[in-house]
C-alpha cells in the first residue's frame, strides 16, 4: 500500500477494536467474542474497517524472542496498511512490539489514546491498559488502517 491511500477515522477504528473487549485469548484465533490473539484481534478490526483479508496468514510462532533477518509481520503490514513513524502514531494506529531487544516484532495492539492501548495478551484476552514507559520503549513500527 502506498502513502497515498486515506486512512480509515481512527474513532472508528477504536470504536471497533473496544467492541473486541473480553474476548478470550485463542493463538492464531480471529473471532470476537469467541477467541483471537493480538494478531486476529488486528485481522478482525481489517475486516470491519476495509472487507476480506486479501491473502491467507500463515501459521506463526508465538515466540516473542525470536530474532532473524527479517521482520515478517512488518512486511505484510506494508503490504495493507500505512506506515507511519512510530513517534507519529496517534489514537486508531495499529503499534508493533518488540517484547526483547533486538527480537524481530511480533506482538500488535492498538493506540487508544495517548497513553494507552488494546491487544490481546496471553491468559487475559483482549485488554485496554496503559501505553507505559516500557510498553511504549517497545514499539517498532506503527500503521494506519485504510479506508474502504
Amino acid at each position: 500500500m502506498t502513502q497515498s491511500l486515506a486512512s480509515a477515522d481512527p474513532a472508528r477504528v477504536i470504536a471497533i477494536a473496544r467492541s473486541w473487549l473480553g474476548t478470550p485469548y485463542h493463538d492464531q484465533a480471529s473471532l470476537r467474542g469467541v477467541g483471537c490473539d493480538c494478531l486476529g484481534l488486528a485481522r478482525g478490526i481489517w475486516r470491519e474497517i476495509v472487507g476480506a483479508e486479501p491473502f491467507p496468514i500463515p501459521p506463526y510462532s508465538r515466540d516473542w524472542g525470536e530474532t532473524g533477518p527479517r521482520e515478517v509481520l512488518a512486511e505484510g503490514a506494508r503490504r495493507m496498511l500505512i506506515e507511519v513513524l512510530p513517534a507519529e502514531a496517534d489514537p486508531g494506529a495499529l503499534v508493533l512490539f518488540r517484547m526483547k531487544p533486538r527480537a524481530i516484532a511480533k506482538h500488535v495492539g492498538i493506540l487508544t489514546a495517548p497513553d494507552s492501548f488494546l491487544h490481546a495478551y496471553e491468559r487475559l484476552g483482549v485488554i485496554e491498559e496503559p501505553l507505559n514507559p516500557s510498553w511504549r520503549r517497545r514499539i517498532a513500527f506503527a500503521f494506519l488502517f485504510p479506508q474502504r
